[in-house]
């Protein structure tokens, strides 16, 4: 049963790659656009994590700040104690004062490493932007490439056609002729009914002649 599923998955698998393949190569910047996506993503996460990072040291730096004003707190105490007689005092503020300066001691590494790790995020990050803002350009030169082969493809179907006095410029011939043909209609009517007023004009003067 667990070999049929893992076949059945694997099956899905190779279909579904299959599908982004052919998708690919029927439209190469719509993948593009969808890995940049990505890449824009993965940006902005590693973004999150730099200002996370940032946000530790801080942290850091305050308790080592903390720890060392602790630290001192205690050694005062203890010169106090001591200069009193007060043993357990003087004991107890030692042990505390070991302590905070242990403490610090680490947080002192800790800040120096966390620095350095933030420093190395930083330039990874500002690497990774800069990357994505080249594949961005590159995005953009591609479609420009794109749309100027796809212009000349448009252009050279049109004369093409024109040559071949194919669709659509056998229609402009068509109309063309249409519109001569109405145009010499039209000329011819008017010829016509310019010949009728001129004899209806001609018939009403031999008329006046004769009543005269």
């Amino acid at each position: 049963m667990a070999n049929l599923l893992t076949r059945i998955k694997q099956s899905i698998e190779a279909d579904f790659h299959n599908m982004l393949d052919q998708k690919e190569q029927k439209n190469p910047l719509s993948m593009l656009n969808h890995y940049l996506r990505q890449c824009e993503q993965e940006v902005e996460k590693a973004g999150k994590l730099v200002e996370r990072q940032s946000t530790l040291l801080d942290e850091f730096r305050r308790e080592l700040v903390k720890a060392r004003r602790n630290a001192e707190k205690r050694a005062g105490q203890a010169v106090l104690a001591s200069e009193a007689g007060e043993t357990d005092l003087y004991e107890f503020a030692k042990q505390e004062e070991v302590q905070y300066e242990e403490r610090a001691d680490r947080l002192s590494q800790l800040v120096d490493e966390a620095g350095l790790e933030l420093k190395h995020l930083e330039q990874k990050h500002e690497k990774m932007k800069h990357k994505l803002k080249d594949m961005s350009l590159k995005r953009m030169e591609l479609m420009g490439k794109e749309n100027i082969v796809r212009a000349h493809h448009k252009m050279d179907v049109i004369l093409e056609e024109s040559h071949h006095h194919t669709q659509p410029f056998q229609r402009f011939d068509e109309m063309e002729k249409y519109i001569e043909r109405l145009e010499s209609k039209v000329n011819r009517d008017y010829y016509v009914s310019s010949m009728d007023m001129k004899f209806h004009d001609l018939e009403k003067k031999t008329k006046k002649q004769e009543t005269h």
